[in-house]
C-alpha cells in the first residue's frame, strides 16, 4: 500500500447495493489504514439505514454527512449541489468516488472545482447502473449520455464497473471511455459463505429489495397469484424491503387475494431474511450486480432470477435458474417447477468454492485501491 488516503464515497441513496458496497469498501478501506467518509441523501432509508450508520460511523475519519439530495433532476439540486460542494471542500479528500448516476455527477463535478483550486484529488465513478438504465433512442436518454460524456472527458480519472454487462452497456451508450476503466466485481466477506437454513414455517417463496418497479415486486406478485393458479393450491410468500411503492404493492397482492399469503416485513439483515423463504426470487427489470443474489447464493439457497444485468456472470449463462425479464408468466412457469421439483433448481446452482474464487471483498478493496493510486499518478 501507498501513503494513507483520505478519501469520501458520495452517493445519493443509502439502500440496497450502492450502500451495501460502500459499507464494505469502507471497512476494508480503514482496515487498510485509509481515512474514509461517506457523503449521502438524508430523506432516503429507515430504521435499518439508520442502524448501519451507527455500526460504522464510529470507524470512518472523515465521518458520515447528509443532505437532502432529489432521486430526480429537478430545480432542488441547484440547493443539494451548493450544500455537497461545501462538504466536499471542507473535507479536502485526496479520492472522491462517486456511485450511481447522482454521486457521479457531484463528485466528479466538485473534484474538478478542487483541481482548479490547485486540490491533489482523484475523481473515480462506478454507475452501479444508475443512467445506463436510461434508453438510448429517448430524448430524455440521449441527454443523459450526452451528459455522462462530457463527464467522462473532463472530469474523470477513472471509471469502475461492477460487471461485464455494465462495462458494455457503459461502451454501447456512452461510448469509448477517454480514461482508464477497469471491472471489479462486488465481493462478500468470508462469514457470508456459511449456509443459512430456513425455518420451520418459511415461505415457499421470497423476495428481498426495494419497494420499486424497477426491481419486480409487482410482477413477483403476480407470479406467485398465476402460480397457485396453475397448482391449484396456494403458494406463500415474503417480501422484505421499504420504499414509497410499498402501499401499492400491499393493495396489489389484497386485490389479487393474497392478502394472507403474503406477509410484508421492512427492510432487515440479508441473511435474518433468508431463513423466512425456501427459494428466493430475483424479478428485476434492470440490475448491474446485485449484491443480493450474491449473498443467498453464499448462503445456500436456491434462486429463480431474470437475466439482466451482472446476474447471468454470477448463475451462468445458461443456467436454468434464469428467466426473461418483465414477464410474470415466465417467472410462475418457473416457480411451479422449482415446486414440483425443488432439488432442479438446487443443482443448477454454482458452487460456494466457485463463488468464493470469483467475488472475494479483499480482491474487491485491493483493485478499487489500486485504482485510486493509478489516478492519483495521473
Amino acid at each position: 500500500m501507498g501513503q494513507p488516503l483520505r478519501i469520501l464515497h458520495c452517493f445519493r441513496s443509502p439502500v440496497g447495493g450502492i450502500f451495501r458496497h460502500v459499507r464494505d469498501l469502507t471497512h476494508a478501506q480503514v482496515a487498510a489504514g485509509h481515512q474514509v467518509g461517506i457523503l449521502c441523501d438524508s430523506t432516503t432509508g429507515g430504521s435499518h439505514e439508520a442502524r448501519l450508520f451507527d455500526e460504522i460511523e464510529p470507524q470512518l475519519a472523515l465521518g458520515i454527512h447528509r443532505t437532502p439530495i432529489q432521486r430526480h433532476i429537478g430545480a432542488g439540486d441547484i440547493a443539494a449541489a451548493w450544500r455537497t460542494y461545501k462538504i466536499i471542500k471542507q473535507l479536502q479528500p485526496d479520492v472522491l468516488h462517486g456511485h450511481g448516476a447522482k454521486g457521479g455527477v457531484y463528485a466528479r463535478m466538485f473534484g474538478s472545482l478542487l483541481r482548479v483550486s490547485r486540490s491533489r484529488v482523484a475523481r473515480l465513478y462506478s454507475p452501479h447502473g444508475g443512467s445506463l438504465h436510461y434508453d438510448e433512442h429517448s430524448a430524455f436518454g440521449r441527454t443523459v449520455f450526452a451528459i455522462e460524456r462530457l463527464l467522462e472527458r473532463f472530469t474523470t480519472d477513472q471509471l469502475l464497473f461492477v460487471s461485464e454487462h455494465e462495462m458494455q452497456t457503459f461502451l454501447a451508450k456512452v461510448g469509448q471511455p477517454k480514461v482508464p476503466y477497469r471491472l471489479v466485481y462486488n465481493g462478500l466477506r468470508a462469514e457470508e459463505f456459511e449456509p443459512v437454513l430456513p425455518n420451520g414455517d418459511a415461505a415457499d417463496f421470497l423476495y428481498i429489495g426495494m419497494m420499486r418497479d424497477l426491481k419486480g415486486p409487482d410482477i413477483f406478485i403476480d407470479a406467485l397469484a398465476k402460480a397457485a393458479a396453475i397448482l391449484q393450491h396456494p403458494l406463500t410468500a415474503v417480501m422484505v424491503g421499504d420504499g414509497d411503492d410499498l402501499p401499492k404493492y400491499k393493495a396489489q397482492a389484497a386485490s389479487l387475494g393474497l392478502a394472507e399469503q403474503i406477509t410484508f416485513h421492512p427492510a432487515m439483515p440479508a441473511r435474518r431474511a433468508f431463513a423466512l423463504g425456501k427459494t428466493i426470487v430475483v424479478p428485476s427489470r434492470a440490475e448491474a450486480m446485485p449484491y443480493i443474489v450474491l449473498e443467498a447464493l453464499a448462503a445456500g439457497m436456491p434462486m429463480i432470477a431474470t437475466s439482466v444485468g451482472g446476474i447471468p456472470e454470477i448463475l451462468g449463462q445458461t443456467s436454468s435458474a434464469l428467466i426473461v425479464p418483465g414477464s410474470s408468466d415466465a417467472l410462475a412457469t418457473r416457480m411451479v417447477d422449482a415446486t414440483r421439483d425443488p432439488k432442479v433448481l438446487h443443482d443448477a446452482m454454482p458452487s460456494r468454492d466457485t463463488l468464493r474464487s470469483r467475488f472475494g471483498v479483499d480482491v474487491m478493496a485491493q483493485e478499487i485501491e489500486q485504482a485510486y493510486f493509478a489516478a492519483l499518478a495521473r
